[in-house]
């Protein structure tokens, strides 16, 4: 437990908050939030005191049956001890949900920024259309060669939109 602790204290949230999907961030906040109220809280109760002075109560009140009543109750009380091994389970088990599906996402993210940049050097990289040839376009589509003979021994083939820009050419 301690261990997690320390491991808690190294994240850097804010670099976790947006390395994840919107929902898990806001999901993560929160549960920080209810987490950090549930620390200041306990934090606040620990310093409060918890000795009654029955000697001040005896000197100030009449009824000293009563004062003796309460400080046997005080004296006799023993806090309920719960047994909150089903809830540290259900809680580890959500954490180990969280930070499989935390590390799934940064992978599928790792990797479509993969992609992203290798499209994007791919765009850098390549020449402007205008200075594109037929040769470089069969180079690098070599099926189009075979797609557009077997077409024009067929006779389907035509261009899309060449008609309504330039005209049938049959009335020539």
């Amino acid at each position: 437990m301690a261990s997690l602790r320390a491991a808690a204290k190294q994240i850097d949230w804010n670099k976790l908050s947006t390395s994840l999907p919107q929902e898990t961030a806001a999901s993560l906040q929160a549960f920080r939030k209810r987490n950090d109220e549930a620390k200041r809280v306990l934090r606040e109760l620990k310093e409060q005191t918890t000795t009654v002075d029955f000697s001040h109560y005896r000197n100030v009140l009449k009824n000293q049956a009563i004062v003796d009543q309460a400080e046997k109750a005080v004296q006799g009380f023993k806090p309920v001890a719960y047994n909150l091994d089903a809830q540290l389970k259900a809680i580890d088990q959500f954490e180990a949900k969280a930070v499989e599906s935390a590390s799934s996402t940064v992978k599928k993210i790792d990797a479509e920024l993969k992609d992203l940049q290798a499209t994007l050097s791919n765009i850098e990289g390549s020449r402007p259309i205008e200075q594109l040839t037929v040769d470089d376009i069969i180079i690098a589509k070599p099926e189009l060669t075979k797609d557009i003979e077997a077409k024009l021994q067929k006779g389907e083939y035509s261009v899309p939109g060449y008609k309504e820009r330039f005209g049938d050419m049959s009335y020539f």
